[in-house]
């Protein structure tokens, strides 16, 4: 039950009344009108901008409109009072009765509420981490795994079909230097001393259990082979290895894939799609042979002063063409991510979101110009850059892993703080923004500690109702059983304002899927959690606000059930978040 969409359609109703009376023009954009809580609590429960935004085309003073449509809403049923304020927003009241309503639904629905239609079952393709199978995940790939895991998991609460993927780089040279470095521990377990890792291979020890592995499978076969011959065998072999192991990394955060999607498969099987993408986009003139302009400010990375295949993605809003070869004739990097994309399309995803590193932000252009091209403008393609992860102990900044050698690994994070840890604090910041996380603060049980402070407001309302069944024996169980108590009693300014939030939910679930925002979701919990648990403080001060009174059982009903509201919300919105609701804290 989304409140703000219901009366968004009454809003809508009373435009097509005016329309029909021909008091306005037909033909109207509604799809700029919103409703939603006003900014100060005291003008009322909602408020709507219908008629600023639609009064130019109206014909109308915006006031004027708004006086119209404010006649037209006080005859909806619930509402108490319609004030039309300043240039023409209007501010609407509702009766106490319709927030049991909202709480009887939260009741019925249980972690459905909320639950929104507004994907419509839409395909979208949402790929993240992507990391190179390199090493061991770091700390950095963190941040993007549990964002682009709690998108995913939003725009499936929001109605879309979701397919999370992850697009593993194994072409290039950076797999070759893995294998390079996988040989050098193979003649380790084969009892060579190999001194100090040279310069420009992979220096962590995560490469020992591989080059053992190489030793136990061949012996000291390799050694007699020339590198052309070893290499693709060590390659794949430490390709497939670092897979397992990230994969162990991403489940202990609690993320899984639909689809592990191979960068070297897309050259390398029967067909080359990589050159039939090139060719394809030839053929429909967005791919010449052309030179490239020497860089006028900064200089761009892939200009070489030769005849070479460009790809137009100027037509499509980029800074400058863009090379598919390189001078060996090997293809670039951006042309295998046109073809990957290309697939993508292939499959039926119109709507694809990337989550890549902020490093990464110059790349955005070419790539949304690549969709467009290979998708004949059908498809779409929005790109979520992550800022970086400065970790901290105690406010002093940790920089080394004994594993990696070189960094922190996600894994040693996950295994000192645990995964809800991790992950609520991951979210507890916009993507867009850096993020401080010290290992130490987000372990506190205080207040000060976000994660801590919104499961204890779930394991406090599970206390309070395991508390009520030892008043009172014949209480139900189950929360829907009190979606029929007297809810008409939560008349107190605490009960009201913990119903506005409850009632606020579906809109903030469509809100944060459409702006792409899951730390939306972390917000808004440690809001419900911050007026959850000053509702019980108010109780230990005043006796009559406690959720259970010993002589008033119908009383108790009702706040009981204002208590599973709040544990089902916090449960529904920790649940895409993929934190854990405990319901003890220990």
């Amino acid at each position: 039950m989304n409140v703000y969409a219901i009366f968004a359609d009454h809003v809508r109703e009373a435009v097509a009344a005016l329309v029909a009376e021909g008091i306005i023009a037909k033909d109207l954009d509604l799809a700029r009108v919103v409703v939603e809580p006003p900014r100060d609590a005291s003008h009322g429960d909602l408020a709507t901008n219908a008629a600023m935004v639609l009064a130019k085309d109206a014909g109308l003073k915006p006031r004027d409109l708004a006086e119209r449509i404010a006649g037209k809403l006080r005859a909806v049923a619930g509402v108490t009072k319609v004030d039309v304020a300043g240039p023409g927003f209007i501010n609407i009241a509702l009766d106490g009765s319709f927030w049991p309503v909202v709480l009887a639904a939260v009741l019925t629905q249980g972690l459905d509420f909320g639950r929104s239609p507004l994907g419509a079952g839409e395909k979208v393709n949402v790929e993240y981490v992507s990391a190179n199978p390199t090493g061991p995940m770091h700390v950095g790939h963190c941040r993007g795994a549990v964002f682009g895991d709690a998108l995913a998991s939003l725009m499936d609460f929001a109605g879309f079909a979701v397919t999370k993927e992850y697009y593993i780089n194994d072409a290039g040279a950076q797999v070759d230097v893995l294998a390079r470095s996988a040989f050098l521990r193979y003649r380790e377990a084969l009892g060579e001393d190999i001194g100090e890792i040279p310069e420009g291979l992979y220096p962590g020890d995560y490469l020992v259990p591989v080059g053992q592995k190489l030793a136990a499978a061949h012996g000291p076969a390799l050694k007699e082979k020339s590198e052309a011959e070893w290499l693709p065998l060590v390659r794949a072999e430490a390709i497939a290895t670092m897979m397992v192991a990230i994969r162990e990394d991403l489940a202990a955060l609690g993320i899984s894939f639909d689809v592990f999607f191979s960068e070297r498969s897309l050259s390398t099987g029967a067909v080359d799609r990589v050159g039939a993408a090139i060719e394809a986009l030839r053929t429909s003139g967005e791919v010449y042979e052309g030179r490239l302009p020497p860089p006028k400010g900064a200089p761009i990375e892939d200009w070489e002063d030769r005849e070479q295949t460009l790809f137009r993605s100027t037509d499509f809003g980029d800074d400058v063409d863009r090379p598919l070869k390189k001078s060996d004739g090997s293809y670039t990097y951006f042309a295998g991510d046109i073809a990957y994309h290309k697939d993508k399309v292939d499959r039926g995803f119109l709507k694809m979101i990337d989550v890549w590193g902020a490093d990464h932000g110059g790349y955005v252009k070419r790539m949304q110009a690549a969709v467009k091209a290979v998708s004949g403008g059908r498809a779409s393609l929005d790109v979520e850059l992550i800022q970086l992860v400065r970790l901290f102990r105690a406010g002093e900044p940790v920089r080394m892993s004994k594993r990696s050698g070189s960094f922190v690994t996600l894994r040693e994070v996950v295994d000192e703080v645990g995964r809800d840890a991790v992950r609520f604090m991951m979210l507890f910041r916009k993507n867009d923004a850096p993020l401080d996380f010290d290992l130490a603060k987000v372990i506190e049980q205080s207040r000060e500690n976000p994660v801590f402070y919104v499961q204890y407001a779930h394991a406090r309302a599970k206390s309070i109702l395991r508390k009520a069944t030892e008043e009172f024996a014949d209480l139900p169980q189950e929360a829907v059983s009190f979606a029929t108590a007297q809810l008409g009693r939560l008349d107190d300014e605490g009960e009201i304002t913990l119903l506005r939030r409850l009632a606020s939910w579906p809109r903030l679930v469509e809100q944060a899927a459409g702006a792409r925002e899951p730390h939306r979701i972390s917000f808004f919990l440690h809001e419900l959690a911050s007026e959850f648990h000053g509702q019980w403080n108010r109780g230990k001060d005043l006796p009559h606000l406690r959720f259970i009174i010993e002589n008033d059982r119908e009383l108790t009903s009702a706040r009981l059930a204002l208590v599973h509201g709040v544990a089902t919300v916090l449960a529904s919105g920790l649940k895409v978040l993929g934190v854990t609701a405990v319901d003890e804290m220990k």
